[in-house]
């Protein structure tokens, strides 16, 4: 009777036992088909090397038809290619991410549009476009180029002192024109000429057609493959032929961002001419531009190591352009105030303003000395976007500076100004599904340390530690014994 009791009772927790296996198997399926189907993952670095962009994410989210995304490298590069490009397919069933190595699959990699100059090629329908290296901001851009048709350009206006788009320094608006061409707009620059005089102009005249320099009578031309059309910050005034083109292109269905800089005598700067015409003619848009400089007195600035004279705004009004920036700081240096109104066929809205804490001068003593007592207090309006109901309806954007688009602000991975820049021209463009916050170049995140902070480093790791282990294993010892 015994034995069959020990029979029985083995039988029973034999039986908990594979009940207990097949419930830790089950479980473990479960979690790992939910694992499997729902790919998450937490970035907790601090520059979230690990997480795709927001415009990433919106873009292939928002995939109408399907893409193929191919990676072409050697096999033992796959793994460090999944890191990134899983994250893409993650997102979108519509988004297939193949992996081919050219030296082991030459035949295959050549059906899949393998180019030796890019590691990623992005196939949308008949479009191949390539990306040079494996990072989000080449992949992304070869996205949007993939996904984008038609040509769109982005004309830069010279002959007045603006800045160019080929310029690297500081100011210069180079870094503009390569973020530009990953959204797969062309940018140039573009010399208005007037019609007449360009026809009978002779090479040793070449100067009497520029923008400056144009006569008065004759007729100007915007040309009519330009869809966003950028003038930034003219040292010079603009004749009225200029700025009857502009007008007739803006009313006309056209697409333009103004950006002015500032004409007050700010320390060995020289001041940009007034631009009457121009500013009259945004005036008649319901924007003004203001004979002023702002002047942040509210310390958010310091963070970046600014000064008063440039404002730095985190907080943004209601609109596309600026609806992904929450949060985001950007900064206008030497900036002039805006004052819209909505009038006639044009609507005018705020973009960027200051906070109460900011003051307009328009007089500036020696040694950049102010009378706060004379100034006009915030908020103060930066950045405006308008529309024009004309035949067709037109946009525009104006700032009170040019500056805050250079490569220096521009490129800065602490500043939205990039962003802010782009997203108002995909609204200028009609690109609304291109607004978002772009993605970054990696950033290193290097460990400086040297002084005192390296030798206590040392003392730790070489003498402290070690010795505290030891102690602690002589303590043991002693009391065990």
């Amino acid at each position: 009777m015994a034995a069959n009791w020990l029979k029985a009772r083995q039988t029973k927790y034999g039986a908990y036992v594979a009940v207990y296996i097949l419930v830790v198997l089950a479980i473990l399926g479960a979690v790992n088909f939910l694992a499997n189907r729902y790919d998450k993952s937490y970035d907790s670095t601090k520059n979230k090397q690990y997480s795709l962009s927001d415009q990433t994410i919106k873009i292939v989210k928002d995939l109408k038809n399907n893409v193929r995304m191919v990676y072409f490298g050697d096999t033992g590069s796959f793994p460090n290619a999944r890191d990134l490009l899983d994250r893409y397919s993650s997102l979108s069933t519509k988004l297939l991410v193949e992996y081919i190595d050219p030296n082991k699959k030459p035949t295959l990699a050549k059906a899949a549009g393998f180019r030796p100059d890019s590691q990623v090629v992005v196939e949308s329908g008949p479009r191949h476009e390539g990306a040079k290296s494996l990072t989000e901001e080449e992949v992304t851009g070869a996205l949007i180029r993939a996904l984008k048709t038609g040509e769109r350009n982005v004309c830069f206006l010279t002959g007045a002192g603006e800045h160019s788009i080929d310029d690297q320094e500081r100011e210069g608006l180079s870094y503009l024109k390569t973020l530009l061409e990953r959204d797969n707009y062309k940018s140039r620059a573009v010399s208005l000429k007037p019609a007449a005089a360009a026809d009978s102009a002779k090479p040793d005249d070449a100067k009497s057609v520029q923008i400056g320099q144009a006569a008065p009578s004759a007729p100007v031309e915007i040309p009519k493959d330009c869809t966003v059309l950028v003038d930034a910050g003219p040292t010079a005034d603009y004749p009225a032929p200029v700025v009857a083109a502009i007008k007739g292109y803006v009313e006309n269905g056209g697409r333009a961002i103004f950006m002015f800089d500032n004409v007050l005598h700010i320390g060995r700067s020289e001041p940009a001419a007034p631009n009457d015409e121009l500013t009259t003619l945004l005036a008649s848009w319901g924007v003004t531009v203001n004979k002023d400089l702002v002047l942040d007195l509210g310390g958010l600035g310091q963070i970046f190591g600014f000064g008063p004279e440039i404002p730095v705004v985190l907080q943004y009004e209601q609109h596309p352009i600026t609806q992904p920036l929450t949060r985001v700081p950007t900064a206008f240096p030497l900036t002039r105030s805006l004052d819209i109104k909505s009038e006639g066929r044009a609507s005018v809205s705020k973009l960027v303003a200051t906070g109460e804490d900011s003051l307009a001068v328009t007089e500036i003593g020696p040694g950049g000395a102010v009378d706060p007592k004379k100034g006009k207090k915030g908020p103060l309006t930066l950045v405006a976007a308008g529309t024009y109901s004309g035949t067709k309806q037109g946009r525009f954007v104006v700032s009170g500076t040019s500056i805050w688009a250079g490569n220096s602000l521009a490129g800065s991975r602490q500043l939205g100004n990039r962003d802010l820049f782009v997203n108002a021209v995909n609204w200028l463009a009609s690109d609304e599904d291109l607004i978002s916050i772009r993605p970054k170049a990696p950033e290193d995140q290097a460990l400086n340390v040297g002084g005192q902070r390296l030798t206590l480093m040392a003392w730790f790791s070489i003498c402290i530690f070690p010795l505290t282990v030891v102690l602690f294993g002589l303590a043991t010892w002693w009391k065990r014994r």
